[in-house]
């Protein structure tokens, strides 16, 4: 396992599937940035990157022409680059060729209240490293916060995948009352909702055998009203869920359950 130094912290790097599996390991060395980019990527493109992205490149991270980057779009798996023109405000890189295949996503959304900011951006963040594929805000009774920046709650996400070798963005909401999200629900999509109660099945029991379609819904810190709950209960693709004995912050919640579902779901047995 490599250890490598990212936009932000350090990331452990673990291998997946590719298409060339020596170049990826090659590139891995060299290339320690990833990027989120919006543009078609393939062999010999060449994709001009954002002003912020420029900025960090050069004057953050002081790299120049003919330094090593990896790219993924969130369509085309990730590929290999290097920078052609070191402009601190509009760098290029050029693609030289694929090192992963896109992979599917995992297909789980995660409904939560809005917190206070610095507590959502750890949601956010956590909730993209653990694979979420949408992201919707709920505003509840209990809600501390009705507003959500989603400009930013997008960054923090591409940033986290940038950060965890996911080759998704989660697509964002914008902030709706919990109601009117249950009441456009698809009804083939199973919402697992965190009762603080403890009237749910362990998490763990509730998903093992079952790759369908999910939703988790995590409570405010004050938890759901009685009135809130009766409703869940009533609801014919809702399911109350436990974590366990003891009061968890609704942050720490999100991320158990988007673990625990990980483990009972991503990881494959070993052969």
């Amino acid at each position: 396992m490599k250890v490598l130094i990212g936009n932000i912290g350090t990331v452990y790097e673990t291998p997946g599937p590719n298409d060339n599996p020596g170049r990826e390991n090659e590139m891995a060395e060299k290339s320690p940035i990833r990027l989120y980019v919006d543009a078609p990527l393939e062999a010999d493109a060449a994709v001009p990157l954002e002003r912020g992205q420029s900025h960090y490149l050069v004057n953050v991270m002081r790299q120049t022409v003919g330094a090593h980057v990896s790219l993924f779009n969130g369509r085309d798996g990730e590929w290999a680059g290097e920078i052609a023109a070191a402009d601190k405000k509009a760098a290029v890189i050029s693609v030289i060729n694929r090192v992963r295949t896109q992979d599917p996503a995992p297909d789980v959304w995660l409904l939560f209240a809005p917190l206070k900011k610095d507590r959502t951006d750890f949601l956010i963040e956590k909730a993209t490293e653990l694979g979420a594929s949408k992201l919707i805000p709920v505003t509840t009774q209990f809600t501390q916060s009705t507003r959500l920046n989603t400009e930013r709650a997008r960054a923090t996400a591409i940033e986290a995948a940038e950060q965890s070798r996911r080759l998704t963005i989660p697509e964002i909401a914008e902030p709706a009352s919990l109601a009117h999200v249950l009441a456009g629900w698809p009804k083939d999509r199973r919402l697992v909702y965190l009762d603080e109660t403890g009237g749910g099945a362990p998490l763990a029991e509730i998903l093992t055998g079952h790759d369908d379609a999910l939703a988790f819904l995590i409570g405010p810190e004050g938890g759901f009203a009685p009135d809130e709950l009766d409703a869940l209960r009533d609801l014919t693709f809702s399911v109350a869920a436990d974590l366990g004995p003891r009061i968890l912050r609704a942050e720490t919640a999100a991320a158990a359950a988007l673990a625990i579902r990980q483990s009972v779901a991503d990881l494959k047995p070993k052969s």
